[in-house]
């Protein structure tokens, strides 16, 4: 192993899965990147919580998978948990409207924060696509290594284990069923939870108590999506 996937800090379960990607080329070209745009831009998350979907849900407890896009590109609200703000920053549109789905679904009540540690820590992986973006430029770290790496994580979780909930939500996530056995997994697919297309069938969807339905079906606790 190289010095390359040695100095990657992430959780250790995921490392002992992940460490053949980490001494890849694509993804030294990857850390090269990153750290020449560090160099000249504010960057989110901080390095420390580039890898905090991971660290938060180790491989032995998810049960379930949010596949997002990239991270927020506004001060202080990306911290690597897909949709997630940290507490005090006031929730954006798309998990508004998730919290309405939750309150439509499972007549949650709107929470007073934006935070979703604790689906996190339930087993919850709330992985984007990219995992790194620069600050108010959306978009701006696609296509530069990140979606094979995540695209790998998803392809050893469908390997590697057997029952998970793969939840899809808006057409970029979609594309990623290609990976995923569903005979071996639920996939579950919606519209966008954004304002442009929560009205296209995100809204209705139900994926809060049909994930749980289906993890109680298996054996499995459901998540308690309560905030």
């Amino acid at each position: 192993m190289n010095n390359q996937a040695e100095n990657v800090k992430i959780e250790s379960s995921w490392f002992n899965l992940l460490h053949e990607e980490f001494s890849k080329e694509y993804f030294k070209n990857l850390v090269n990147f990153v750290k020449e745009e560090k160099s000249r831009y504010k960057i989110y998350p901080p390095g420390s919580l580039i890898f905090n979907a991971f660290n938060t849900t180790p491989v032995d407890k998810v049960k379930v998978v949010i596949l997002g896009q990239d991270p927020y590109h506004g001060e202080g609200q990306a911290h690597g948990l897909c949709f997630s703000v940290p507490p005090g920053i006031k929730p954006p549109p798309s998990l508004l409207n998730i919290f309405k789905e939750l309150n439509s679904d499972l007549g949650i009540a709107f929470p007073k924060h934006g935070t979703l540690t604790s689906w996190a820590e339930q087993g919850v992986l709330l992985l984007n696509a990219t995992l790194t973006v620069r600050a108010n430029s959306p978009g701006s770290h696609q296509n530069k290594g990140w979606e094979t790496f995540t695209d790998s994580v998803i392809k050893i979780l469908n390997d590697t284990k057997t029952n998970l909930v793969f939840i899809l939500w808006g057409n970029y996530a979609k594309a990623k069923q290609s990976l995923i056995n569903s005979e071996n997994h639920l996939i579950l697919t919606a519209a966008h939870p954004s304002p442009f297309s929560a009205n296209s069938g995100f809204f209705g969807c139900k994926h809060f108590s049909k994930t749980n339905e289906y993890l109680i079906k298996i054996g499995k606790n459901p998540i308690n999506w309560s905030l």
